[in-house]
């Protein structure tokens, strides 16, 4: 199940899952000693197109993002509408949620995943790019989730 030759080796992005992102947030900036960032909400469903478990949902969270130098902290507080953060909110309980990794060629990559027995829980898309969370908790105790950034995006992830 050796993977690091589809992935690559370097993590990009630590998610966690909070009931309160203002006030975690403040946390962490506090304990880090850095700005607090600007909160900022996920796109709605005619934008996002959000599909989770192959449904689509109206699913939306609240992000704080911390930069910390080559590795991105990313806050998110879920609404209740059905996504991988709520149903995992819901099971684990706040804490460690995914890591994430910057890939090119979305499909392939999903589908080589999924061939290997990790199927797609939920994907959507972003100003300047997608993401897809794959189901890896059975085997890694966290989820995988896969960014792919368009070519003429600025944006670094999100």
């Amino acid at each position: 199940m050796r993977l690091s030759g589809l992935l690559g080796n370097f993590v990009t992005q630590i998610g966690i899952l909070v009931n309160d992102v203002e006030k975690v947030s403040t946390a962490y900036a506090e304990f880090f000693g850095l700005e607090k960032p600007e909160i900022i909400v996920t796109d709605t469903e005619d934008i996002a197109q959000t599909r989770h478990n192959g449904v689509a949902t109206q699913a939306r969270a609240k992000l704080a993002f911390f930069d910390m130098g080559s590795l991105q902290l990313e806050l998110i507080e879920p609404d209740h509408e059905p996504s991988t953060w709520r149903d995992y909110l819901n099971e684990h309980g706040e804490g460690p949620h995914h890591i994430a990794f910057i890939v090119e060629g979305m499909k392939e990559k999903i589908m080589l995943l999924e061939g290997k027995g990790f199927p797609l829980q939920q994907k959507g898309e972003y100003t300047g790019g997608r993401y897809a969370y794959m189901d890896t908790f059975k085997e890694l105790k966290v989820i995988v989730e896969l960014l792919e950034n368009d070519k003429d995006s600025g944006e670094e992830l999100l």
